[in-house]
């Protein structure tokens, strides 16, 4: 009984300071390995450069199987402290540790492989946890699920802008026509959504005087269609409660609430955090 509560006990202490980032162990863990995922994918930027990879060949790839080496120790420890570890295997994250690891290994292989290094980088949205005052990562869980909850509205709204650029589009072709650069009316729609949404690259212009009126219109149509997209998240952003990064030991998933004792997900209890 002693041996599975010490197992157990060795669990939750690894699982604190892997996966959560509101510990102090755990946010200087997160940081190392943010700089070690920095290190390790300007080696592989380093290794693509043929000058440099040259004359530090040996060095580069001596860096590369280090890192590679503790990527494969740290994604057995993560499955070993999780109680479901195949949730935890399946999820983005463990997907996106699992690719991290295998190109080195698969270059000996496929020559050449381990230019998918490069995935690495996707680890980096570890930053949005590990820096985390209650305040930024509440902000970002915030946003995520008033983009989820408002997108039937944001689709409406992208789909009224397209049909307007149509519009506008089809006009321009008409006044301007093929002779003043409006070659086709897909090309004039082109013109439309670049002008519509501040972009303007320039390539095109209208030269006559209605066709000058009708831009100025798209123009201020432009810079009033800001505000809806503006509207619609605020008014789901104050329905969000703020969360933190503690994850839950069976399950993985975060963004719990400030005061949760139980995971949204699957029910499970949550560790209680130092």
């Amino acid at each position: 009984m002693s041996n599975d509560n010490t197992v157990h006990s060795l669990k939750e202490r690894l699982h604190r300071v892997i996966f959560e980032a509101d510990t102090p162990s755990g946010k200087f863990f997160d940081v190392v390995l943010l700089m070690v995922i920095l290190l390790s994918v300007v080696t592989v930027s380093l290794e693509s450069v043929a000058s440099i990879n040259a004359k530090h060949h040996d060095v580069l790839r001596a860096i590369e199987w280090g890192i590679t080496l503790l990527f494969t120790a740290e994604y057995i420890l993560r499955l070993y402290c999780t109680e479901r570890s195949t949730k935890y295997a399946t999820s983005f994250y463990g997907i996106v540790d699992l690719v991290a690891v295998l190109p080195t290994y698969l270059s000996l292989i496929v020559p050449g492989a381990q230019g998918l290094l490069v995935i690495r980088s996707l680890r980096l949205l570890r930053i949005f946890r590990v820096f985390k005052l209650s305040r930024y990562i509440g902000e970002a869980q915030t946003l995520g699920q008033a983009v989820l909850q408002s997108q039937r509205r944001v689709v409406v709204f992208l789909f009224s802008v397209t049909v307007l650029g149509f519009i506008s589009g089809a006009f321009m072709y008409l006044i301007e026509g093929p002779e003043r650069g409006f070659t086709s009316i897909p090309q004039s729609v082109y013109w439309a959504i670049t002008t519509i949404t501040g972009t303007g690259y320039g390539d095109t212009v209208p030269t006559t005087g209605w066709g000058k009126l009708l831009a100025v219109w798209i123009m201020i149509l432009g810079y009033s269609l800001i505000i809806v997209p503006t509207g619609i998240l605020s008014s789901e952003l104050v329905k969000v409660t703020e969360v933190t990064t503690r994850a839950c030991q069976a399950c993985s998933k975060e963004g719990h609430d400030l005061n949760a004792a139980y995971c949204k997900h699957c029910g499970e209890a949550l560790l209680v955090t130092e």
